[in-house]
């Protein structure tokens, strides 16, 4: 072997790089202390950019394509070497290739809740997540301003910080929007194309630009959300308060079960007892009843209804016997009056409640119809 033909191994004479990682975004092409031949191929393949950096100084950036690295195809490097057309020394540099693939399905979100004021709720405290996406849309600058001299930077090194950008300026958005929380699921896109005007600029000072931004879901503390379902179930149901009220007491006894009936149970074996207490009381020591006995103890007071009125889709109530009483006398509830109490079966006019009926006695019914 002669000594150009070792000289000439001791040269690097092909520059590229095969990607077979999905999160690297600058490899230095390493020379292992060789120098880089004059004349040398440089192969950039697509989604790639090669930056050529000379004694600490950039000095060219190739973009896809094939490269006879010569003196008319790098004319920076040619005034930084002080070449001319007839001197092919090798030379040492330091090759950069960049990523400008776009990088996807990346995630972002909230990591402590964004207060704003709801033109309905008020001050509410709201958490959001999404993805987006990024590209190196500048290689020198991304260069220059992020990677420095680092030999592989990958995208987990820049993802913290972009995470910071993208929830400050969603933080800032969603304050000025003035979008009540309500509607916020139907402007989500909206709400994203903002987000990413707003940090495009900032983003292109570190040579990068940001394709896409997902705003996927914005969520309420878990303690405003259930106010929330609770409120849903009520206009549901369409009822009063004291409607939904009476349905979450059935769904409880229904959600009891077992736990229901055997308290069921106890109540009925309790009130046997108590009835055969009273039982023993009233009777003597020869099984007669005692007189004294059924003086004493008084009859049960009578259960008095209170009573719903239905008028106009909307219901009003409860109202006492009474207060029926004062109504139908004043003409604020007539005979054909819907109404309905606690074990009546659906609603019913109030002249076919016999409880009720008794207070239209004192008027006299309608005419009947003229005769014919």
């Amino acid at each position: 072997m002669g000594i150009f033909d070792f000289l000439s191994g001791e040269f690097i004479d092909v520059i590229h790089w095969t990607d077979d990682t999905r999160d690297t975004m600058v490899w230095r092409f390493e020379r292992e202390g060789h120098e880089i031949k004059y004349g040398a191929k440089l192969t950039v393949r697509e989604g790639q950019s090669a930056v050529f950096v000379h004694e600490g100084q950039l000095a060219d950036v190739f973009t896809p394509g094939l490269y006879m690295l010569e003196t008319n195809n790098m004319p920076i490097m040619t005034t930084l070497q002080h070449w001319d057309h007839g001197f092919k020394s090798p030379f040492k540099s330091e090759i950069y290739f960049v990523n400008t693939t776009r990088f996807n399905d990346l995630k972002w979100g909230t990591k402590n809740p964004v207060i704003c004021r709801d033109p309905e709720f008020g001050p509410v405290r709201l958490r959001a997540f999404g993805t987006y996406s990024i590209k190196v849309s500048d290689p020198a600058k991304f260069l220059v301003e992020i990677v420095g001299t680092d030999g592989e930077f990958t995208m987990d090194e820049i993802s913290f910080q972009i995470r910071n950008i993208i929830v400050q300026e969603f933080s800032r958005t969603i304050a000025r929007a003035g979008i009540p929380v309500m509607d916020m699921a139907a402007n989500t896109r909206e709400l994203s194309q903002l987000v990413g005007r707003e940090i495009s600029e900032q983003l292109a000072e570190y040579g990068l630009t940001m394709p896409e931004l997902y705003i996927e879901n914005i969520s309420l503390p878990p303690a405003v959300e259930e106010v929330m379902d609770k409120r849903s179930s009520m206009g549901v149901i369409g009822g009063s308060l004291n409607e939904y009220m009476q349905f979450q007491a059935a769904e409880a006894l229904g959600r009891e079960g077992a736990g229901a009936a055997a308290i069921q149970a106890g109540l009925g074996a309790g009130l046997g007892m108590q009835i055969g207490h009273h039982a023993a009381q009233q009777v003597g020591p020869w099984g007669a009843a005692s007189t004294q006995s059924r003086a004493a103890v008084p009859p049960p007071p009578p259960v008095e209804h209170v009573w719903h009125i239905a008028e106009n889709g909307a219901t009003k109530g409860p109202f006492s016997k009474a207060a029926m009483g004062r109504m139908a006398t004043e003409g604020a509830m007539t005979r054909d009056t819907m109404v309905w109490t606690q074990g009546q079966d659906g609603w019913m006019r109030a002249e076919d409640v016999a409880e009720l009926a008794q207070l239209f006695t004192v008027l006299p019914p309608p005419p009947p119809p003229p005769a014919p």
